[in-house]
């Protein structure tokens, strides 16, 4: 079986599911294996939101995501980063969640649970996936 991490908003909390082989997804502790790295960025002030996708490392993933984000806000942050995968950012009234899987669905639908345990009206504001 595979471990796959969902990242929640708040605090770095990971909750870990065991998911089938069909949910295999490489990610390596050290951010820095082969393949391609992509992040969400998120400001809770503003709202405003960065994305990144197709990098070859965890840092420059999550540099670009900030830069972008940075634009709009001051206080962005990276709640999400992934590798060869896709990543979901939701937003609600009082917070957001994110989440990442290896399809487009699958990374929406943990953003969705991930943000309505903290807040209701959530909708997925932003998804990206990296070309794997």
């Amino acid at each position: 079986m595979t471990v796959l991490r969902l990242w929640l908003s708040t605090g770095g909390l990971a909750v870990l599911l065991w998911l089938g082989p069909a949910a295999a997804i490489a990610d390596d502790e050290e951010g820095d294996g082969p393949g391609y790295y992509g992040a969400i960025a998120y400001s809770p002030s503003t709202r405003s939101h960065g994305w990144a996708y197709d990098y070859a490392t965890r840092e420059e993933a999550k540099e670009h995501a900030l830069a972008r984000c940075g634009r709009f806000a001051s206080d962005c942050i990276v709640p999400v980063w992934f590798h060869d995968a896709c990543g979901a950012l939701a937003v609600g009234v009082d917070g957001y969640g994110t989440g990442w899987g290896a399809s487009r669905k699958l990374a929406e639908s943990y953003a969705l649970q991930s943000c309505q345990g903290y807040s209701g009206g959530c909708i997925v504001v932003r998804w990206v996936c990296t070309s794997k």
